[in-house]
């Protein structure tokens, strides 16, 4: 089997909002595949049609070569899942909270104790087994909420904004962890809006509007999808320049990032243009996957408003 999950067209409508507008991806056995996007894009309702939480208003998909529509009780024997919103027992302790989802997951007494203590080394919750749930941080509670979603060794994780609301400290943890799982052959769907994260992809898809805008490794989508020659700018008030900047004609595009701008010139020969009008030094940069999101956005509601 080529791929694990494999989607046609497959929608999800409220009323009269398409929160997922035909979409199609495919994911390969082992990969981490990243999907991102900003808050309302669509991210999580394809998650929980995925994991058959929520049935599709059209289209279809495979998972585990399983039909989503007609099997989907197979489909959720074979998954694991875990959203922001997971639920951990905080008047449990670390132990129980493990205890009672290897319970949930059907597995057999005679494994429970060895998957628990698996899921306990790899949360780095060792020697803590027995604390209350309530006193542990957001990041610990995050590991071990990974641990009780994965503890029947699914095939496919389905992550869903899993590292929102703790230090990054703890978001490159949780990664180091999703590399380990990958690389011991599980497939990881993860949904986030952190760049850093998505780095660590194999694949990227972006979605926006519930349409999906561009799919493929992270270094292939900053190589190849912004048409042009982008900049860095460093210049006094720069907020307070773009939009006569945007009013130049060999400028594409332009957007703040922390104290400098970047820059889309449609051409590199106009870098000495832009120094003389802007009195700063551009510097040619390869674009990063914010620079790539913005410039996929931006295309979308050019095509939208066509």
């Amino acid at each position: 089997m080529e791929y694990v999950v494999e989607t046609q067209d497959l929608t999800r409508v409220f009323g009269s909002f398409t929160a997922v507008d035909r979409l199609n991806i495919k994911i390969k056995a082992g990969e981490i595949y990243g999907f991102l996007g900003p808050n309302g894009a669509g991210k999580s309702t394809a998650i929980r049609m995925l994991c058959g939480i929520l049935q599709p208003s059209a289209g279809s998909a495979t998972i585990l070569g399983y039909d989503l529509l007609r099997e989907t009780e197979k489909i959720k024997s074979h998954i694991g899942y875990m959203s922001q919103k997971f639920s951990l027992y905080d008047d449990l302790t670390v132990l129980e909270n493990l205890n009672f989802y290897a319970g949930i997951y059907r597995i057999p007494r005679k494994e429970r104790q060895t998957r628990i203590q698996e899921m306990v080394a790899m949360a780095g919750l060792t020697g803590r087994e027995k604390e209350l749930v309530a006193h542990l941080s957001g990041g610990w509670k995050q590991r071990l909420a990974l641990g009780c979603a994965i503890i029947a060794r699914p095939a496919i994780v389905f992550l869903d904004e899993p590292t929102s609301g703790v230090s990054p400290t703890s978001r490159r943890m949780f990664f180091n962890i999703i590399q380990g799982l990958a690389h011991q052959g599980a497939t990881i769907m993860v949904t986030t809006h952190f760049m850093d994260e998505a780095e660590r992809c194999h694949k990227i898809a972006f979605i926006s509007a519930g349409k999906l805008l561009a799919v493929d490794t992270p270094d292939y989508l900053k190589k190849n999808t912004i048409e042009g020659s982008l900049v860095e700018l460093a210049i006094p008030q720069a907020m307070e320049k773009i939009s006569a900047l945007e009013k130049l004609p060999y400028v594409k595009d332009c957007t703040i990032h922390g104290s400098l701008l970047h820059v889309l010139l449609d051409h590199e020969r106009h870098l000495g243009d832009l120094r003389d009008f802007s009195g700063g030094e551009p510097r040619p940069i390869v674009p990063s996957l914010e620079d790539v999101f913005m410039a996929l956005t931006k295309r979308q509601r050019g095509e939208r408003d066509a």
